[in-house]
């Protein structure tokens, strides 16, 4: 009982840890938009364009002596942001795993 009061003294929720909440009449709707959008701007990927698959399956990796420094902070932070996001959406953690 007592949740419920502080949920009435607080008011509706709308945004909780990362999630969008909207509450109608047929149900609750979570949806994370806003989350992506500030990952997108707080990593400068606003502009970017979509890959359907963003590396080749058989693309084995090693070292790139001639590529660009990677800021190991920031990216660090777009990993954890996008583990964050894909943790929280089973549809995209279940087409992810399935894939590998």
């Amino acid at each position: 009982m007592q949740g419920e009061f502080e949920m009435s003294v607080m008011g509706e929720l709308s945004f909780f840890l990362g999630l969008q909440v909207k509450q109608l009449k047929h149900g609750v709707f979570l949806s994370q938009t806003k989350y992506r959008r500030e990952i997108l701007k707080k990593f400068d990927m606003e502009n970017w364009k979509e890959a359907s698959t963003p590396m080749l399956r058989s693309c084995y990796m090693d070292a790139d002596l001639d590529g660009k420094v990677v800021y190991q902070i920031k990216f660090r932070g777009l990993i954890g942001s996008l583990l964050y996001l894909t943790g929280s959406r089973p549809d995209i953690m279940f087409v992810v795993c399935l894939s590998n």
